[in-house]
């Protein structure tokens, strides 16, 4: 698809060193503050998704134990969440939507908790200390739900024709593992999931471990890179498996039988496209930013969308080249710099897209320059122009999360980056992208750092593009404006 924290409000408390001994002789002789703890914030924030996320501490990683039978969609899992707190705790939430919890300790020690909404409130034996890591082990089982997004979209852990799909933009991630659920919150990962062992269970990052035990199989996944929750996978089906290189980079791709190459005029060798794609947009975007590349090429009729699922792309069917581009240029555009609230998914998607067009115009199609003409006339089947397609709201001010998919934030963001390539010339453009990539790998951005590093990449005022393309209301009175 293909929000700075706010913190929890602190009070001081003023406490004397010394004890009152006697009345006439009493005095403090010393004072010192102390933050006193309180409970994380339920919620970052987020201009769309408010709800999402948690304050008062930041994951470093996520341990994932699940056990999975798709005969009756049935999931147990144990989540090991490390986690540095920002504040002095005396509870915290984590995002969890469904299931039953059975357990939940802090460092060892057994913690309560209380569910409302999509809000699981742990609170420890005792306050974790501002600055203090600290592990929270969540045990928890039941049958976990597809849920409708906010566009209408199927997300969440949805079942297949052959098995099951962790899916999470924007909220779904929240139905098979308890966590901090922003973009905002990246942490490593290790997934490790038992199945029945006529299936395969594929993850984010490297395969480290498969084992067989009694009829079960056991695969399991390191991810050590950091990755927003929304971008963490799993996906179960009796899939076949290909093994191979992009360079350095070990790339794996599970697919589906019924999805398999065929002989219509679009199927793809996808380890051999992606081979050619990562070559193709490193030299674009800069150092592919992940130590690992893949695939998961799924039945899944009935969901309507590939995700960019970090290392691993998911399909929902076989892809063409051009959603493989997409997908892929991804990895670094949404996956390795992420968005800082979910407003600024135009970086994500109009960057995507625009990989797209310049893929089409290296293939012997149009050119960059026609396809931005044809949007803009309407002209173009994903311009949507006679119903308002990308001219309904500016791209990085969607409406509400409902919107946050919608054309302007596909098609118009690859305008405005075009109109920026125009303004600042190849050379420069490319430079400014790579520079992009690499000054904020790994990490969270948002769109006025964009428009600070273009500008200062390219020594230019380019205000009255990004206000025109990027900022103004409805279509722009030229193309040429």
């Amino acid at each position: 698809m293909a929000a700075a924290r706010r913190p929890a409000p602190r009070r001081r408390l003023l406490a004397c060193a010394l004890p009152l001994v006697l009345a006439l002789t009493a005095s403090c002789t010393s004072a010192s503050h102390e933050e006193k703890a309180a409970a994380g914030a339920a919620g970052v924030g987020d201009p769309l998704f408010p709800g999402l996320g948690n304050g008062g501490y930041h994951v470093r990683h996520y341990g994932l134990t699940l056990d999975y039978v798709p005969d009756g969609n049935r999931l147990k899992g144990k989540a090991v969440i490390k986690a540095t707190a920002t504040q002095s705790l005396s509870a915290f939430n984590l995002d969890l939507k469904g299931l039953t919890v059975r357990s939940a300790s802090v460092d060892g020690k057994a913690a309560r908790t209380a569910r409302k909404g999509t809000e699981l409130t742990v609170t420890p034996e005792s306050a974790v200390g501002k600055g203090r890591e600290f592990t929270t082990t969540v045990v928890y089982d039941g049958v976990p739900r597809t849920i409708e997004g906010a566009d209408g979209s199927q997300e969440g852990w949805v079942e297949t024709d052959g098995g099951a799909v962790g899916l999470g933009e924007p909220t779904g991630s929240m139905t098979w593992f308890p966590g901090n659920h922003h973009p905002s919150d990246k942490a490593a990962y290790d997934i490790t999931v038992t199945v029945p062992e006529e299936f395969t269970a594929v993850a984010n990052g490297e395969l480290k471990r498969k084992e067989t035990k009694a009829g079960r199989t056991t695969f399991a996944w390191h991810n050590d890179e950091p990755t927003a929750s929304y971008l963490a996978t799993v996906a179960v089906g009796r899939f076949d498996v290909a093994t191979s290189r992009s360079g350095d980079i070990p790339v794996y791709v599970a697919t589906d039988p019924r999805e398999a190459e065929t002989e219509a005029d679009d199927s793809i060798d996808v380890p051999g496209t992606i081979d050619e794609v990562l070559a193709w947009e490193s030299g674009l975007f800069g150092p592919y930013p992940f130590r690992s590349a893949g695939a998961i090429v799924d039945h899944n009729p009935d969901l309507g969308y590939a995700l960019e699922t970090q290392t691993k792309p998911y399909y929902d069917s076989a892809p063409d080249e051009a959603l493989v581009v997409h997908e892929m240029a991804h990895q670094w555009f949404g996956n390795s710099v992420t968005p800082r609230t979910w407003r600024d998914m135009w970086l994500n998607e109009g960057f995507a897209t625009y990989a797209q067009w310049m893929w089409e115009e290296k293939s012997g199609g149009r050119s960059a320059d026609q396809i931005f003409a044809d949007f803009y006339n309407g002209d173009d089947d994903e311009s949507d122009d006679e119903n308002g397609g990308i001219w309904a709201f500016p791209p990085a001010d969607p409406p509400s999360g409902a919107k946050v998919s919608d054309p302007p934030v596909y098609g118009r963001g690859a305008m405005v980056l075009h109109k920026v390539r125009k303004a600042v010339g190849d050379k420069v453009f490319f430079a400014t992208v790579r520079a992009w990539t690499k000054d904020h790998r790994h990490g969270n951005a948002d769109t006025a750092q964009f428009i600070r590093h273009c500008e200062e990449q390219s020594g230019k005022d380019l205000g009255p593009v990004f206000d025109t393309w990027l900022r103004h209301k409805g279509k722009p009175p030229s193309i040429n404006a």
